[in-house]
């Protein structure tokens, strides 16, 4: 828990109850969580009280939204060293299998140019397919 409690001060967060419960399930959670993720999670834990949480986050770039194409924002728990600029931004992976989406870290957002006089201020790449597991069991299901 104490990690938590680090993760929340240093982007100038109070670490109450309710804050550090909510940063842990979306952190073990794995994957992208919408709102109705985390209200399914927490389900003893009113509903508009994990939206202002959420929304302090990400505020506070604690954590980064996804918009994956599936009519719910989601949201992934940012690393220390992220400050949600161009240059942290990374590819996203959504599976059309089990609808998780996830944070592919170790792959950038490729480097678009743009013709003179556009500004840039937001990306979103999002990659469809099937996750490792919705794959296998694809391929399991495939005839010879």
């Amino acid at each position: 828990m104490e990690d938590f409690v680090r993760m929340l001060e240093a982007r100038g967060i109070k670490p109450t109850a309710i804050r550090l419960l909510v940063l842990r399930s979306m952190a073990e959670r794995g994957q992208a969580s919408s709102l109705a993720d985390m209200e399914e999670r927490l389900d003893t834990v009113d509903k508009s009280t994990i939206s202002r949480a959420i929304s302090l986050f990400h505020k506070k770039l604690l954590v980064h939204s996804i918009d994956d194409g599936s009519g719910s924002i989601k949201y992934s728990v940012c690393r220390s060293d992220c400050n949600c600029l161009l240059e942290d931004l990374h590819v996203h992976f959504c599976c059309l299998g089990c609808k998780k989406t996830f944070c592919l870290e170790s792959l950038p957002v490729p480097s678009v140019q743009l013709p003179g006089g556009f500004m840039l201020e937001s990306v979103n790449f999002v990659l469809k397919g099937r996750c490792p597991v919705c794959s296998r069991s694809v391929l399991a299901d495939s005839p010879d």
